[in-house]
């Protein structure tokens, strides 16, 4: 009951205000997370300081006052997301090189559109069916909430984003199999198993990496494109794509992993106020075993997959 009254009285009316009203009400609450409410500034503080560990106190408490900036303005953007209308979405979010993704389709090559939480990632997906020609298509992680996940969706996908459930991605592909599709993955969560994680450095630590973007590229034989979410005001963005393969199948085990997972890291050490700190995204334990682990995977995966590597 609580959940229905929240969207319908309070979250959906205030998505038909102006963005510029919107943000005066985060404004005042970026104000209230800085001072008074410490949102989950113990892991913001402990994240910040082992991904920057050469970085002294004041420049990690100045990163995170940019970040809590942010934070706020995706509060604002992502209520707006939910009445948003395509006219608006496409003065706000651009792509500078869609000729890459055009290409892709007229070769009749489906897409892992692939990057992290970083930026606003919310209005892509509202708006990725209307930016490319491939059908676009999400991967939705079930919400707590069955009311708000089926609300929350029904918004994703009101522009013809097709939203679906892990379990029936495999279904969902062979659906579409004579139409050039685009997975939009991002790829920057803790994953929920350790041992069947990608294993490598990021951001100067060990972390254990979602390995579904290279497994789906090399069962599929889709290209893989990385994008990058680039502020350019507030409230504008603009999408940079950069192809990472169309041959998965002549790569290596970890390439493709390894590719997009640099590519964000750079995103993110060149401006870090803009990816979402507040997540517990080192929260798996290192495997004691992790050497025999990764050679374990990697013999699976060239045996599952050899006619790849012939």
């Amino acid at each position: 009951m609580f959940s229905k009254f929240a969207y319908y009285i309070l979250v959906l009316p205030l998505s038909y205000l102006p963005l510029c009203v919107l943000y005066l009400f985060t404004d005042f609450f970026y104000l209230l997370l800085l001072l008074f409410i410490p949102y989950r500034k113990k892991v913001v503080r402990q994240n910040l300081q082992r991904s920057f560990p050469s970085k002294n106190k004041q420049e990690i408490k100045k990163i995170e006052r940019q970040f809590y900036r942010h934070f706020t303005d995706i509060l604002a953007e992502g209520i707006k997301n939910l009445t948003i209308s395509k006219k608006t979405l496409s003065k706000r979010l651009v792509v500078e090189n869609k000729e890459i993704m055009e290409q892709l389709y007229h070769s009749k090559k489906s897409v892992l559109l692939v990057s992290g939480h970083y930026n606003n990632w919310e209005w892509l997906i509202t708006s990725q069916n209307t930016l490319f020609q491939h059908q676009a298509m999400g991967i939705g992680m079930p919400l707590t909430s069955k009311f708000w996940d089926k609300k929350i969706n029904e918004r994703r996908s009101r522009y013809e984003m097709k939203v679906v459930n892990s379990k029936n991605l495999k279904e969902s592909i062979t659906q579409e199999n004579e139409n050039p599709i685009a997975i939009l993955i991002l790829s920057d969560q803790s994953p929920s198993d350790s041992r069947k994680s990608y294993w490598m450095n990021f951001l100067n630590q060990e972390t254990a990496v979602l390995f579904g973007t290279e497994q789906m590229a090399h069962e599929y034989n889709f290209a893989v494109v990385f994008f990058k979410m680039i502020k350019v005001k507030r409230g504008h963005y603009k999408m940079v794509l950069e192809l990472i393969t169309d041959t998965p199948k002549q790569l290596n085990w970890g390439e493709i992993t390894e590719a997009h997972t640099h590519q964000l890291e750079n995103l993110i050490n060149e401006k870090p106020q803009f990816w979402i700190w507040s997540h517990k995204r080192w929260k798996r334990d290192i495997p004691t075993d992790l050497n025999e682990l990764k050679m374990e995977q990697k013999a699976k995966f060239e045996n599952r997959y050899k006619r790849d590597f012939d």
